[in-house]
């Protein structure tokens, strides 16, 4: 009975896997928009997944508290991506305030079973099936987190220029 035991498991592992590589998480990791990097950006942050040596490299502008320009450098694994490809679809617009309720909500949603990030970020829905491997968590929050940090030090800069 033994001998079968790793059969299962390997065949559960495969299940699991299918489960967690969705086509509707490959399709977004397969499209990530605004990819690149932006010459001269008012901010530029570099976060990095120490686990799996993930990372994300964001620039952006901001004008008016605003998102105005964005690139993302993405050097990640499918669910890294899949989280990038969501960011891009819908960061132009966004304040600080959003970006950071973003990260935050994603979080929750990945490490505490909290509802789906609100809208526009809904679209983290199909990072679903990755709560269940916390070493990928990293990985899924880089790019907001990058956007996040970016736009916080465009409002440092402001802040130092109106002192």
């Amino acid at each position: 009975m033994s001998a079968q035991t790793p059969a299962h498991t390997s065949a559960q592992s495969t299940v699991d896997l299918a489960k967690l590589y969705s086509g509707k998480l490959l399709a977004l990791a397969a499209d990530i928009p605004l990819t690149g990097r932006l010459e001269m950006p008012q901010a530029s942050v570099r976060e990095r997944a120490p686990l799996c040596g993930s990372t994300v490299t964001v620039d952006l502008d901001v004008e008016d508290g605003k998102v105005v320009r964005f690139a993302q450098d993405v050097k990640a694994c499918a669910l890294g991506q899949a989280a990038a490809s969501v960011l891009g679809a819908h960061v132009i617009g966004r304040t600080g305030a959003e970006l950071a309720q973003a990260r935050d909500e994603l979080e929750a949603f990945l490490k505490q079973n909290g509802p789906v990030p609100s809208a526009p970020f809904e679209g983290y829905e199909a990072l679903l099936p990755a709560r269940d491997y916390k070493n990928r968590h990293a990985s899924i929050l880089l790019a907001l987190t990058a956007a996040k940090n970016a736009f916080e030090l465009t409002e440092n800069a402001t802040d130092l220029t109106n002192s």
